[in-house]
C-alpha cells in the first residue's frame, strides 16, 4: 500500500497540464500566447489533434491562472 503523502504527491494529467502552463509562462511571458498558437497550428498541419487538444488544454489552463488561478 502506498503511502499517502507519496499518493498526495503525484502528478496527475490535470496537475501536468497545470505546471505545463507555469512553465510556458515563465519561459514565453506576454508571449505565451503566441507561442501556443504556433505549436496549436503546427500540430494541426501535421495531423496530430491529440497534441492540438492537449495544447489547447495547456492554452485554458494559462488563460485560468492569468484570470487568478485553478479552481481545482
Amino acid at each position: 500500500m502506498r503511502d499517502h503523502a507519496v499518493a498526495e504527491a503525484e502528478l496527475t494529467p490535470e496537475r501536468e497540464l497545470w505546471a505545463c502552463a507555469l512553465l510556458i509562462e515563465g519561459q514565453h511571458g506576454v508571449k505565451s500566447n503566441e507561442h501556443i498558437a504556433k505549436r496549436v497550428k503546427a500540430l494541426a498541419l501535421a495531423g496530430d489533434m491529440a497534441g492540438v487538444d492537449r495544447w489547447m488544454a495547456i492554452a485554458d489552463c494559462l488563460d485560468k491562472l492569468r484570470d487568478g488561478g485553478p479552481t481545482i
